[in-house]
């Protein structure tokens, strides 16, 4: 009996899945070996991936030392088991071997890469695991302090997006960038460790490796960072000189005097948004939890079960930060959020959501090595995909939320929405290329180099003689390494499969920068069984194209973002 992994065509959709047929031969050796070695991996190692996640969930809901000696503890028996050098010389003479059953060579593709990026000395590998849970501790438990009061990020957000006192901007803009200090040599510390690991596993450097275990290389991602630089630059650069005019002309200075304080975001990570306080209050009227329970439940994706299980509001110790997770590929998804009334945590949680019902709806009847999402992009591109709806006054009146000025809230948030996508665009290539040079190259002023790629690709300019690692204050270099890059490449899979799903779903002609989808069953029936249920029996850009017909691109980002008429 051999397993083989079809994909047949159900109803105009395509739907991967596993079957047995018999050939009248014996199994093969290299299936045999594969099935066992599978079977020991469920055995060995599933428990131990079960164990960390929810050591990792408890940790950054209470912020208590004793969760993150847990988390640690955990994370160190994991990385232990998968750095056993016998079980990856076993893994390894399979993976040479013909495996012939197209699923079981999968799934060993995906545990080898699994094994691959622990086969470091244990020395070494508990110095990386104490060093990142030291750093994420710190900022788990930090708040910026100003004028001697320590405040939460969503302040640092309030005064950033509301002040129109020059001081107190720069106050809390400084204050947020403190943490890079405390944490700046113990991050230069992991740079060093993370590149020593993978020197032993004949990388290059860490980003190098992480890639690789990603399914993904330099050359490819560079190229698609490329394109997407040369497709943005131009739009980027009339936008912000659009943008930098209103800033000077409301605090009465010229547009080269502005300072990044005189931003609404501590990164620019987005442009401002000027709301008027009726359209505040309209989306503070907008229940973000029960808005994205009933927009889900709409398109034929109920999160009920997860919101259930969630932790959606602050709490003291708690990250402030949000994430969705599955803690045991067996449905248990969680939403970890910090809820408070307002646009931003309204697209916080129609992105988490996304990921949530991606997590949810991978087919339960796949292999476990496989049975979750293909790849980091994809998951991050389908929440990024539905975070834009709130972005849309039809999409808000669809849910209830109606502007008295609907037409000209119609056009602003449209702009600020196209806006949104150019301004991330270029913060997530200083995000990658940063990370490219500190890997590259750890010992290098660090600070320069942020500094440069900042000026580069967001047209900013540091305070002068300001020297800080203001790079050390972004939690997801510390804690999510080589992974930014995922959210600007899961923005184009996110373009790239909402035009798809305009065209070929909906059905419809129009501008898919204007469509937007509530109470469309379809859109998530397609979701399921196009991207969902297959998980990761398909490499992420084998996904893009099975689910859209092309492999990943910048053309539909392209067209999304260009200045509409």
């Amino acid at each position: 009996m051999v397993r083989l992994l079809f994909v047949v065509l159900c109803g105009g959709y395509v739907m991967a899945f596993a079957a047995c047929c018999a050939f009248g031969a014996e199994e093969n050796d290299a299936d045999a070996r594969a099935k066992a070695f599978i079977a020991k991996f469920e055995r060995e190692i599933r428990p131990l991936e079960t164990d960390a996640a929810k050591c990792w969930y408890a940790a950054s809901l209470s912020g208590a030392k004793e969760d993150f000696a847990r988390k640690k503890e955990a994370e160190f028996k994991l990385k232990a088991a998968l750095g056993d050098v016998k079980s990856f010389e076993e893994l390894k003479a399979i993976k040479e071997n013909q495996v012939a059953d197209p699923l079981l060579r999968r799934e060993i593709d995906v545990i080898y890469r699994e094994y691959l990026g622990n086969q470091i000395d244990k020395t070494l590998l508990r110095k990386i695991v104490e060093k990142t849970n030291a750093v994420e501790a710190a900022f788990n438990v930090f708040r910026a302090e100003v004028n001697g009061k320590k405040i939460t990020d969503n302040e640092v957000r309030r005064i950033l997006l509301k002040s129109d006192d020059p001081q107190e901007r720069q106050a809390a803009w400084e204050a947020s960038k403190t943490v890079g200090k405390i944490v700046e040599s113990d991050l230069k510390e992991l740079f060093r460790l993370r590149n020593e690991a993978a020197k032993q596993m004949g990388f290059d450097n860490f980003q190098a490796m992480q890639l690789y275990l990603n399914e993904q290389d330099v050359t490819q991602i560079d190229r698609l960072f490329d394109d997407l630089d040369a497709g943005t630059r131009e739009p980027f650069r009339k936008a912000k000189a659009a943008v930098d005019a209103e800033i000077a002309a409301k605090f009465g200075i010229a547009p080269e005097e502005i300072q990044p304080w005189h931003y609404s975001d501590a990164f620019l990570q987005e442009p401002p948004l000027s709301l008027t306080e009726e359209q505040e209050k309209l989306y503070a009227s907008v229940d973000a939890v029960e808005a994205s329970r009933l927009f889900y439940a709409g398109i034929g994706l109920p999160i009920d079960d997860v919101l259930a299980k969630s932790d959606l509001y602050d709490k003291p110790g708690k990250s402030p930060h949000a994430y969705s997770c599955e803690l045991d590929r067996e449905g248990d998804v969680r939403i970890f959020a910090n809820v408070m009334p307002g646009r931003r945590w309204l697209s916080t949680m129609l992105h988490e959501s996304g990921h949530a019902s991606y997590s949810k709806y991978v087919s339960r009847d796949l292999p476990y090595a496989v049975r979750t999402y293909s790849h980091s992009l994809t998951t991050e591109g389908i929440a990024m995909m539905f975070e834009r709806f709130p972005r849309s006054e039809e999409w808000l009146s669809a849910m209830g939320a109606n502007a008295s000025d609907a037409p000209q809230f119609r056009t602003q948030l449209a702009e600020w929405r196209r806006l949104y996508m150019l301004f991330f665009s270029r913060w997530c290539q200083v995000m990658y290329r940063f990370e490219r040079g500190a890997y590259e190259n750890p010992d290098q002023d660090l600070n320069a180099l942020w500094g440069r790629l900042v000026e580069r690709y967001q047209l900013v300019k540091l305070p002068p003689g300001r020297n800080e690692p203001d790079y050390a204050a972004k939690m997801h270099i510390i804690g999510a390494p080589v992974y930014y890059h995922n959210y600007m490449l899961g923005d184009m899979f996110a373009s790239q499969m909402h035009h798809k799903i305009v065209k070929d779903v909906l059905k419809s002609s129009d501008d898919p920068f204007t469509v937007y989808y509530t109470n469309k069953l379809e859109v998530g029936t397609f979701l399921i069984e196009q991207v969902f249920r297959p998980g990761k029996t398909l490499p992420w850009n084998e996904l893009t194209k099975h689910a859209t017909g092309e492999f990943l691109n910048a053309k539909a980002f392209a067209e999304d973002v260009r200045e509409k008429k």
